[in-house]
């Protein structure tokens, strides 16, 4: 790939919704660029960014992909993203290693769900966006339709830069042309509309331009252009066909003399200390070759051939072969043996990656993801801020089909948690479930797949228990005196308490507030561990109790039969005795539910969820005769829904769900659970 610079390179990731065509517009890229030779289909499964043994079976991305090109005097690094909501994980995590966005559409269907996702994230994680709508050469499109659409929904920052030309066959650029013919729009117009935004950057241009009334140069233009993308003022549209080529040189361009280096892009925000901490203070990352290393993990592949894989960007300083670096505040280094730049499935190592450049380094256990390399114990405590990633609800319980894959199972599991971000794994002793979760049916299927074909794990699978919870909506004392004699030394312990609700969400507090010894310090340990057992069993239903302060404010003891395990045994039940006196209730999970289908079915959908005792908040046209619906649910009346969207909707629906919050179940709902549950160790004494 030859020597570059900093100043030479761009990162950009290809982000929308599912079917908007951005693997095929990664291989047009590519194949115009002159990476590869030949370009591949996605339907014939030999693309080079779709080159999993799953995407190709099921013809669409499931995971994120790196390829570089060189384009005129630039070395563009690109990621392509899997766009639909079950693979948001890998799409969400490639915001982290780029400065631009590229919000794809699908000139079709329009703005669909992940659309409006991505750039909402991209736009918070102050990336510079640009809009590229593909497919402008497919059938029933109506191009000014759509871009109205954008307009609305996105702002009037959104600005054309090319227009379409010859019946979508072809492209005209709009900043350097004041004229020429097009398909709609006013070239004209166009440019003027584009100048106008951009010398708005720059006082000095805009005296001149108001002055002379010609068009500023192109290298006139850089400055302030570079400077509207990173404040949000201007966000470029561009028109391009993947199928065709239609539009590709225009956008080549586009990314070469006007996506932001390293340098020009908005600074990543790193903080020095955790950023969720008040004190935790900003700190600047240089894009020199010449400081520390700094550089963020944003994807970590356990790959079958050459093991654990951390894909990371370098946002400062030189990381080169054989030097040693530090994971966040490790204390031991690492050496790194090899050092590669990715092309999709292809490792080629290289000897140095410079601030801009994206990386991969092989076989360090060390290595997580959202991790921070560094190479100076002065970075330590430097961490990036975290992106925001949807909470995974979609449940399976999972038991392998043979005894002998148990303990296999868990270390699997425990790979493909540290890979995905929205992928999580729960043990629940209680009822001896393992619980895998992720963002939808099609997520979930998508793991269990891989896990009988490349780790060869057959997995039984049932609806696993809903985590209800447990909390208080009042407040009451309780007292516990424990007191056993045995023969030989005693047990006493005796422990007094109140319990508070605290607002939803806010967890759980413990208090002291014990005067004059009468608790020992040396025991109050064991009265707070006694409190969170009782909070972990349960009391009412035998869920979790949360949102809930407890105070301790009086206590007795014993000279000689007070011990650790007395005071255990009276925390416990005094805290349940008072859960019990301050009108306890359970809590189910509520869900954000986003259902895309036919305009025909809306209907029936609105009703079904209805009687489902969920509620729909809006709707929204998607184009091509489909719309989206929004609401809220329990998640326990989720169970089966795949089915029954299914047959609402011909088989043409598809939804997605988001953790909202939690709410009361229904009296008759808080019965049933409360009747088979007994709370047990209350009467040994």
């Amino acid at each position: 790939m030859g020597q570059h610079t900093t100043a030479n390179l761009r990162t950009v990731a290809l982000v929308g919704h599912g079917a908007a065509g951005k693997t095929t517009l990664a291989e047009t890229l590519l194949a115009a660029a002159g990476a590869i030779t030949t370009r591949g289909l996605v339907e014939k499964g030999n693309t080079v960014c779709d080159f999993d043994p799953q995407e190709k079976e099921l013809g669409h991305s499931i995971n994120s992909a790196v390829v570089s090109f060189n384009w005129l005097d630039a070395q563009v690094h690109l990621i392509d993203t899997p766009g639909y909501p079950d693979f948001a994980g890998p799409a969400i995590s490639a915001l982290a290693g780029v400065d631009t966005a590229l919000i794809v559409i699908n000139a079709q269907n329009g703005i669909e769900l992940s659309t409006e996702r991505m750039m909402k994230l991209a736009a918070a994680r102050n990336l510079c966006r640009m809009i590229v709508i593909n497919k402008i050469d497919a059938e029933n499109v109506d191009l000014p339709k759509l871009l109205a659409d954008i307009r609305e929904r996105f702002g009037r920052e959104c600005m054309i830069l090319d227009l379409p030309a010859h019946h979508g066959q072809d492209v005209i650029e709009v900043l350097e042309h004041a004229s020429g013919d097009s398909d709609f729009e006013s070239v004209v117009e166009a440019h003027r509309a584009l100048i106008d935004q951009i010398v708005e950057e720059d006082e000095d241009l805009l005296a001149q331009y108001l002055e002379d009334g010609a068009d500023p140069s192109a290298e006139a233009l850089h400055a302030p252009f570079e400077k509207a993308l990173r404040a949000g003022h201007l966000i470029p549209i561009l028109f391009v066909s993947a199928k065709t080529g239609a539009g590709i040189p225009q956008l080549l361009d586009a990314l070469a003399k006007l996506a932001p280096n390293p340098t020009e892009g908005n600074a990543p925000p790193f903080y020095k200390g955790e950023p969720i901490d008040e004190n935790a203070e900003p700190f600047d990352a240089v894009a020199d070759p010449k400081r520390h290393v700094l550089a963020h993990v944003f994807k970590v592949v356990s790959d079958p051939f050459v093991g654990k894989l951390g894909v990371f960007r370098v946002h400062q300083g030189t990381i080169k072969k054989e030097s040693q670096l530090f994971v966040g505040d490790v204390k031991r280094p690492f050496k790194i043996g090899h050092l590669y730049r990715l092309q999709g499935k292809e490792y080629v190592e290289v000897d140095q990656l410079i601030p801009g450049d994206i990386g991969a380094i092989a076989k360090v256990e060390e290595i997580e993801f959202d991790g921070v390399l560094h190479d100076s114990h002065d970075e330590d405590h430097i961490h990036l801020k975290p992106l925001e990633f949807p909470l995974p609800m979609q449940g399976l319980a999972v038991e392998t089909k043979k005894k002998s894959d148990e303990q296999r199972l868990f270390d699997v599991l425990h790979k493909m948690e540290i890979e995905d971000p929205c992928f999580k794994v729960e043990r629940h002793p209680t009822t001896n479930e393992t619980v895998i979760r992720g963002l939808g049916e099609m997520h979930l299927r998508a793991k269990l797949a891989r896990m009988a074909q490349q780790y060869k794990i057959e997995l039984d699978t049932k609806p696993p228990q809903i985590d209800y919870r447990e909390t208080i909506t009042g407040k009451a004392p309780g007292h516990c005196r424990h007191k056993k004699q045995t023969g030989g030394a005693g047990q006493f312990g005796e422990v007094m308490l109140r319990v508070e609700p605290l607002p939803r969400g806010a967890g759980f507090e413990f208090a002291d507030e014990v005067k004059g010894g009468a608790i020992p310090g040396v025991f109050m340990a064991s009265v707070e561990k006694g409190v969170r057992q009782a909070l972990e069993d349960g009391v009412v239903g035998g869920f979790p109790v949360s949102d809930i302060r407890v105070v301790v404010n009086d206590g007795k003891s014993h000279a000689v039969d007070s011990k650790d395990i007395a005071f255990f045994t009276a925390g416990r039940k005094a805290v349940i005795e008072a859960i019990r006196a301050a009108t306890p209730i359970i809590l189910e999970p509520i869900v954000d539910i986003e259902i895309t289908s036919p305009e025909h079915a809306v209907g029936d959908l609105a009703g079904d969820l209805s009687s489902k005792r969920g509620q729909v908040t809006g709707t929204q046209p998607r184009g091509a005769g489909t719309m989206s619906i929004s609401g809220k649910v329990p998640l326990a009346e989720l169970d089966d829904y795949q089915g029954r969207l299914k047959s609402l909707t011909g088989g043409q629906g598809s939804y997605s769900i988001v953790f909202s919050h939690y709410a009361p179940v229904p009296a008759q709902t808080q019965q049933q659970l409360a009747s088979k549950h007994k709370v047990t160790g209350l009467d040994d004494d």
